[in-house]
């Protein structure tokens, strides 16, 4: 009869010696020792010279250039793919062709993601997908924003279905994370087909130059329509910019991306129950006299609202965002007395400032971040109306422009608002009124604040009295000049309370930053609600 023995029994060898069933710790060192090599070595030494050759950074480059210096932590590393079909039952795929972990930016946690497009393209298989959605949780633990940096060929096609299902994941969690915490998207690749709907999710993306976002590709574009278009065209950042309005950032190289997401994320919370970060500031706030004399002596001169912006930020230091895209209207980032504000402003130089279908989206969404994380929002007004035409009316403007309306009305963050020139009819209601809501609101002695602009109105208050007159064009000017004197002024508004107080302009940065020390602790209750329908 035998007896079993003890695990903790050493197994006697053939010639009776003690034989020990554990591998020495020397051993097992050495052994993830050269396990961190093959994944530090992604695709293989090849493939990462060829990658690099392009211009581009490695996944773990990025990380590296992202994050304070030996804060990255990596989670999953050694995680592999469990698919069997079409030959990828051996085929090893380094971190699963994804790098994730976490680390700090500027002493602050965030986690992320980074694409390795040596390792099988980049491609999302199950694994992959599912170490993305867990750094995505751990994000909703902590409160951290998550970095997501896109550089994938799309579905791992071996892993079938289970690839589409990691994306739908991804997206789930891209919603769930959605107004909680941050979420910034690089594309530093390329990003096809579904790939490109998790970076739509989030807040913001920023795009290099070498990369392409689309989803449909252009072969796929010439069978279908016959039309000829290349990558570039089709999917790159110039073509996000200047016509999608899908990305809000180009950057030229991996290292200006970079940059670009550190930046960003100095200006905003780490998740929506926190202030936006804070820098140091002295005072006083001083005026600042050339603004007194900044504007054209006639209205019908336009002039870039930038010059204002940068006059009334902290050194003049103004992350604009979409700078490009729907240019008669501007949105960024910036401080006032360390304090981070967003910003929209009409900008006469493109369209006159009007609102038009992409400026009523651009500053909707920009408004609707900012009151989701405590971004307190400045606006700056010198609009003339929405902008006409029968592609505006068939596109929906109406719509489009009702989402202004609802965005500012819904928005609970201290909202301050100027006028600088023109404010006329409904556009003047959208920019962020006395009566959407604003909490202060100031004019400069040039603020036009009426129904229609001059020459519009006498032709319908005063076309009897034109159409009699025995010199029309001199009855018109006078009409004219009647209009001009009446509403070309703010008081007749102050008189109505429809703004707080005329002001200097050189005064407008002092203005606005008593407005915001005021403002600062404000408190809003609304009727208790799931969400509201915004109009989209």
């Amino acid at each position: 009869m035998t007896t079993a023995q003890s695990p903790s029994t050493p197994v006697p060898a053939a010639n009776g010696a003690p034989r020990s069933n554990t591998v020495p710790m020397a051993t097992r060192l050495v052994e993830l020792k050269n396990k961190r090599q093959q994944l530090a070595q992604g695709g293989g030494a090849d493939r990462l010279a060829k990658h690099k050759a392009a211009g581009n950074l490695t996944a773990r480059e990025r990380i590296d250039t992202l994050l304070d210096a030996t804060s990255f932590q990596e989670r999953n590393g050694f995680a592999r793919h469990r698919c069997t079909y079409l030959g990828m039952a051996d085929k090893e795929l380094p971190a699963d062709g994804v790098v994730t972990g976490t680390g700090l930016v500027d002493g602050r946690l965030i986690h992320l993601a980074s694409q390795d497009f040596t390792t099988g393209g980049g491609a999302l298989g199950e694994t992959h997908g599912d170490k993305i959605v867990e750094m995505m949780r751990a994000s909703l633990k902590t409160g951290s924003p998550f970095v997501f940096i896109n550089d994938s060929g799309g579905a791992r096609i071996q892993e079938g279905i289970d690839s589409l299902a990691a994306y739908g994941r991804v997206f789930y969690h891209n919603t769930l994370l959605s107004g909680v915490v941050p979420q910034i998207s690089l594309i530093c690749g390329p990003c096809a087909g579904g790939a490109a709907y998790s970076p739509a999710l989030t807040d913001f993306i920023i795009q290099t130059r070498r990369a392409q976002m689309f989803i449909t590709g252009p072969q796929v574009i010439k069978k279908v329509t016959g039309e000829e278009v290349t990558a570039e065209q089709l999917g790159g950042p110039e073509a996000h910019m200047h016509y999608s309005g899908d990305i809000h950032f180009i950057a030229d190289t991996d290292k200006d991306a970079i940059a670009l997401c550190q930046r960003l994320l100095s200006f905003l919370p780490s998740n929506n129950t926190e202030m936006p970060p804070e820098k140091p500031f002295t005072g006083p706030v001083e005026r600042d006299e050339s603004l007194n004399t900044l504007l054209p002596p006639d209205s019908r001169i336009a002039y870039d609202m930038h010059t204002i912006i940068r006059k009334i930020v902290d050194d003049a230091d103004f992350l604009e965002v979409q700078a490009t895209f729907a240019a008669n209207i501007i949105v960024g980032f910036g401080r006032i007395t360390g304090q981070t504000v967003g910003i929209v402003a009409s900008n006469p130089i493109v369209k006159a400032g009007a609102l038009d279908i992409d400026s009523s989206d651009k500053a909707s969404r920009f408004v609707r971040f900012c009151n989701g994380f405590n971004i307190p929002i400045v606006t700056l007004v010198d609009v003339p109306g929405f902008y006409p035409g029968v592609k505006q009316e068939y596109g929906g403007i109406i719509r489009h422009g009702a989402k202004l309306l609802f965005a500012y009305s819904a928005a609970t963050v201290p909202k301050i608002t100027v006028v600088i020139r023109k404010a006329y009819g409904g556009a003047y209601v959208a920019m962020a009124s006395k009566d959407l809501g604003a909490d202060a609101c100031a004019a400069w002695p040039s603020a036009e604040i009426a129904v229609m602009g001059a020459e519009g109105a006498v032709e319908v208050i005063f076309k009897k009295e034109i159409l009699e007159a025995p010199d029309k064009n001199a009855k018109r000017a006078e009409l004219i000049d009647l209009y001009r004197n009446t509403f070309s002024n703010p008081f007749v508004a102050a008189g109505r309370r429809m703004i707080d107080d005329i002001i200097e302009p050189a005064d407008t940065r002092r203005y606005i930053a008593g407005a915001l020390m005021q403002f600062r602790n404000k408190r809003e209750l609304r009727p208790e609600k799931k969400h509201g329908l915004m109009p989209l």
